[in-house]
């Protein structure tokens, strides 16, 4: 008798507040593997909240989050996360290669020093986003897009099978947004699951195989066809659907 291998992500009636105000209400969804999944939703709609309960930074009020099969808190270092750009200090004193390894630090005692295959990795990782020739270049130099794509090195270089991106689109020129989405693709080919934070609807059936669209609690999870449709997006973007209607009419709904 087989059994079928975990969800990437399994979550189940996932209740978050903040001072008696519902941020989350009620969230059921398994996120599959090696996938690339969207999480859409107006501004404060809680997707940044459930981006920070899959990696256990907040406790539920009610509910689970698990990781592979794992109670996410015992779940550790299976999830790398992006943050968003407005939450990292871009002054601080640290250059590119620094910045990649800090994705290996949970892998190396505290009382020991980095190893040449630590370097090595943090290196591959760099390779990957196509960011090795700026290795040497501190931080806060690089372009916003440069910067991004420098921290999505440090999550591929942690090793993890997951990863959470919150946002990573935002304030960056189309040519950067292409380049962003060619390393999620291609993470996503070298068996990782990617959860990307978006806001722009007019790319998200582009971009993702999936699509979750939240407000507080989860109105629908499945293909862009699926999510993409009239009566979702009017029941979540009340009356700012309009701007929506070419979108709409890309995916093939009336």
């Amino acid at each position: 008798m087989t059994t079928d291998p975990p969800f990437a992500i399994a979550v189940e009636h996932l209740t978050v507040s903040y001072n008696a105000r519902p941020a989350l209400l009620d969230v059921s969804v398994n996120i599959e593997t090696d996938r690339l999944i969207g999480i859409i939703g107006p501004n404060g709609a809680g997707k940044s909240t459930f981006i920070k309960a899959v990696l256990g930074f907040v406790k539920p009020d009610l509910g689970t989050v698990r990781i592979k099969g794992i109670n996410v808190q015992n779940a550790k270092g299976q999830v790398a996360y992006v943050p968003q750009r407005g939450a990292v200090d871009w002054d601080f004193p640290i250059t590119v290669k620094e910045v990649a390894l800090m994705g290996r630090y949970q892998q190396i005692p505290w009382y020991a020093s980095p190893k040449k295959k630590d370097w090595d990795i943090a290196e591959e990782a760099l390779q990957m986003v196509r960011m090795e020739e700026f290795s040497n270049r501190q931080i806060g130099e690089l372009s916003g897009g440069q910067q991004q794509r420098v921290f999505m090195a440090r999550a591929l270089a942690q090793g993890s099978d997951i990863l959470l991106l919150d946002e990573p689109f935002a304030g960056v020129d189309a040519a950067t947004e292409r380049a962003i989405l060619d390393v999620l693709e291609r993470a996503k080919k070298s068996g990782k699951t990617l959860v990307v934070v978006h806001h722009d609807l007019s790319t998200a059936a582009e971009y993702f195989d999936k699509l979750l669209l939240i407000k507080q609690r989860l109105y629908a999870y499945g293909s862009p066809g699926e999510v993409i449709r009239e009566d979702l997006l009017s029941q979540v973007y009340e009356g700012r659907l309009r701007i929506f209607s070419d979108v709409i009419k890309k995916e093939g709904n009336p």
